[in-house]
């Protein structure tokens, strides 16, 4: 019923930038917190940026100052500016939403496809 459909993602020279977008798209009520994952090959998946209902944004140390979280609540999409790419960024980038949908009174996890990013030297 609910959908995260990612997108931008792609290969870039390290020093350049991508902007990764994730829509969310059914019946839903109400989204809370988005946030960003990353998964290189042969590793744990990891939190890169949260951003809450309020638009306030938390980085990992790795991206800080070079990855911006914005949202577009109208929209149900959340952005991911990704600047001054290293090759140590890449990994498939997934996006997750915390919300609920008209009719429930909980808040559920959804998951987007993942987005490949691959930054070369």
């Amino acid at each position: 019923q609910v959908q995260l459909v990612e997108s931008g993602g792609g290969l870039v020279q390290a020093g350049g930038s991508l902007r990764l977008s994730c829509a969310a798209s059914g019946s839903i009520f109400s989204i809370n917190t988005m946030l960003w994952y990353r998964q290189a090959p042969g590793k744990q998946r990891e939190l890169v940026a949260t951003v809450t209902s309020g638009g306030s944004t938390n980085y990992a140390d790795s991206v800080k100052g070079r990855f911006t979280l914005s949202r577009d609540n109208a929209k149900n999409t959340v952005y991911l500016q990704m600047n001054d790419l290293k090759p140590e960024d890449t990994a498939v980038y997934y996006c997750n939403a915390e919300l609920s949908q008209y009719g429930s009174h909980i808040y559920v996890n959804y998951w987007g496809q993942g987005t490949q990013v691959t930054v070369s030297s």
